[in-house]
């Protein structure tokens, strides 16, 4: 059994991290979510010895550059910035959700790095890339949009601006 925990850093408790070791089970993480790494490329791989021996053998000794060894021990180590990170993007999370409602979107799902909201159609997705806003749309799920996290105040604002348009409201 294959476990993708690439936002498991998020929400500790919800990891099967502390079942590790049990045969046939792989759980892969990510440094390229939480940690904002993903130019590095760089996750891991928690298994029993015998898949664990497996995993190290097809990959070879050389598998991951040094330097990106040292960051992400680095960044696992760094145990204030991790319990900050988690609450400043859990607090974050809740404005968007402020934002999102307020403006009259459902938010029915999500992490704390993003929320998806429930829509009609791809509308509001392009009446936001048109004013610099980013968002996710599925092509398989065009009901569903998805939001990033905002980074700053300033962000935030310029979303709660582009959501409070008479455009935007025209099309949700």
């Amino acid at each position: 059994m294959i476990i993708d925990e690439a936002f498991g850093d998020m929400q500790p408790a919800a990891s099967v991290a502390r079942h590790a070791g049990v045969p046939s089970m792989i759980i892969l993480r990510s440094f390229g979510k939480f940690f904002g790494l993903a130019g590095l490329r760089l996750g891991f791989a928690l298994s029993d010895k015998e898949i664990g021996s497996h995993i190290r053998n097809a990959l070879g000794p050389w598998s991951v550059a040094g330097p990106a060894l040292e960051i992400g021990a680095c960044a696992l180590g760094d145990e204030v910035w991790i319990d900050d990170t988690r609450n400043r993007l859990f607090r974050d999370a809740q404005r968007l959700d402020a934002l999102l409602e307020e403006s009259g979107h459902a938010v029915v799902g999500g992490t704390s790095l993003y929320r998806l909201i429930s829509t009609q159609g791809c509308e509001l997705h392009e009446t936001l890339a048109q004013q610099g806003i980013w968002t996710r749309a599925f092509a398989d799920r065009k009901h569903l949009l998805r939001f990033g996290v905002p980074a700053s105040d300033e962000d935030f604002n310029r979303l709660a601006a582009a959501l409070s348009c008479e455009e935007m409201k025209a099309v949700s």
